[in-house]
């Protein structure tokens, strides 16, 4: 059974680097959650308005069934979503055993790095309505927090052994 790896949190808080270094170091094919997004969902967050369920549901979609489809070859995934709620984390997890890596910070620390931040389509200002609907993972939730406190170097380490620590429960 292939092992699927959801690196989740808002905006900022360094989902891109920790699922290059999870595919870099580990071997896992990368999906970024970003790339899935119709034009119309980047439209509107470019345009600072936030995005509804609405929005969301058929991204999550395209999202599990890209993993489901890596399933069936036998393959490793690591994804960045922000998957800010149970209900998104169970589309992500449809027929599929996920774990979720939730990189967790302050929002002030979070806003100030995205504010140093150039070339993303998501404006600082939609910080604040990610936190707003954010739902931490429940402890019956297949997953972990991941403190995004310190160096890059080091939010990356615990990212890289807590995804080795669930390998090896997985065997």
């Amino acid at each position: 059974m292939a092992i699927h790896i959801v690196v989740m949190g808002v905006a900022g808080c360094g989902k891109s680097t920790v699922v290059e270094a999870i595919r870099d170091q580990l071997g896992y094919t990368l999906a970024e959650g970003d790339d899935f997004h119709p034009q119309a969902n980047i439209d509107k967050m470019s345009a600072g308005i936030p995005l509804t369920d609405e929005d969301r549901w058929p991204w999550l979609d395209v999202i599990n069934r890209w993993m489901v489809a890596r399933e069936a070859l036998g393959e490793n995934t690591v994804v960045s979503s922000s998957a800010l709620k149970r209900s998104y984390r169970e589309t992500l997890s449809k027929d599929l055993n996920v774990h979720f890596l939730h990189l967790s910070g302050s929002q002030e620390l979070i806003q100030e790095r995205l504010s140093a931040r150039a070339g993303h389509f998501m404006p600082p200002s939609l910080l604040p309505s990610q936190f707003a609907i954010l739902e931490p993972l429940a402890a019956d939730e297949n997953g972990e927090e991941i403190s995004i406190e310190g160096d890059i170097s080091d939010v990356v380490a615990r990212a890289i052994e807590a995804v080795k620590k669930y390998e090896s429960a997985q065997k």
